[in-house]
């Protein structure tokens, strides 16, 4: 799980936010805090980000190229991500926004 280039560059762009775990979902590799995920690696091509659903949507419209769900993941508040095709400031971005949303509120405070 370790060599995983996809999930070193996760904890690469991670770093920043307190107490982030690594773990697995769904048998695949993942990044949680406070034992919540808000982000899985689902293939070598894709990513799994815990977004609100209000905020999936909007996602999608701005950015398709990026950001899309699948029959699957309809009416769940998990945004799938081409990892290949997002920016590392973008998804560092994500990243942070997705902790948020997971994260209590005295770690979120840290952060603020």
């Amino acid at each position: 799980m370790s060599d995983d280039p996809l999930l070193a560059r996760l904890r690469r762009l991670a770093e920043d936010l307190p107490s982030v775990e690594t773990g697995t979902s769904y048998g695949t590799p993942a990044l949680k805090v406070a034992g919540k995920l808000f982000v899985r690696i689902k293939d070598a091509e894709t990513l799994v980000l815990m977004v609100p659903l209000d905020d999936k949507e909007r996602l999608i419209e701005m950015a398709p190229e990026l950001y899309y769900e699948t029959d699957h993941y309809k009416g769940w508040p998990a945004l799938l991500v081409r990892a290949a095709v997002i920016d590392d400031a973008e998804l560092r971005h994500r990243l942070a926004e997705s902790w948020r949303l997971k994260a209590p509120a005295k770690l979120r405070k840290l952060l603020d």
